[in-house]
Parts: C-alpha cells; structure tokens; sequence
C-alpha cells in the first residue's frame, strides 16, 4: 500500500511540475522593479468605472477591479473589484498596476504588503 501512495505521489509532483513548467513557458516573465512582471506587447484598456458597494462589515478593504491577461486566450479580462478581509490587520492592498517599458507593457500583480 505505502508503494502505490509513493507512486502517486511521484505521479502528482511530477504532473506539478509539469503544470508549472507550461504556465512559466506561455508567459514571458521579467525583473521589473522590486518584483516579476509579465510582458505583453499590447498595452491594458482603460481601467472600467465600479460602483463601490457598502462595505459588508468592519475590517473589509476594497481592492479594485483590474485587466488581467490571459496568456492561453492572449487577451485581457476584466477582474471586477470586491470587498475582502486583509490576511492581518496591518496588510495593506498594493494596486496591480501595468508600466510601460519602451514598446512593452509589464503587468506587476497586486499584492499583500505588511
């Protein structure tokens, strides 16, 4: 028994690190900054306006919607804002944001900063 949970286990990681491999493979990464950001040749959309709901209860931040790309599809998409609860109380939200660099555009995600 302890054989066929190692063999699955060898199977998983593997198809993991397969998984990763692939996703590292269909976007071109490069060090912008302080962090990773991902090339595309085409810049973002305007950002879309969003009505700001109340807020659903004490200690919620708002994190605003922003263009993602999507590497297999190679286009953006739209991630609508939403109201969430930072991992600890001193978090704050630090934008995703999209720099021009010559010709390209960088996606920088947004992140948790403590």
């Amino acid at each position: 028994m302890s054989a066929k949970r190692s063999i699955a286990s060898i199977v998983a990681m593997t198809m993991l690190v397969s998984v990763l491999a692939l996703a590292s493979a269909a976007c071109v990464s490069a060090r912008v900054g302080v962090g990773f950001g991902i090339r595309v040749n085409v810049p973002p959309p305007p950002l879309r306006r969003e009505v700001v709901l109340v807020q659903p209860g004490p200690g919620y931040v708002w994190v605003p919607g922003y263009w993602d790309w999507d590497a297999p599809r190679g286009e953006y998409l739209w991630i609508a804002g939403a109201w969430t609860r930072p991992p600890h109380r001193h978090a704050v939200w630090v934008e995703p944001r999209w720099e021009r660099r010559g010709r390209e555009s960088f996606f920088i995600r947004g992140h948790w900063r403590r």
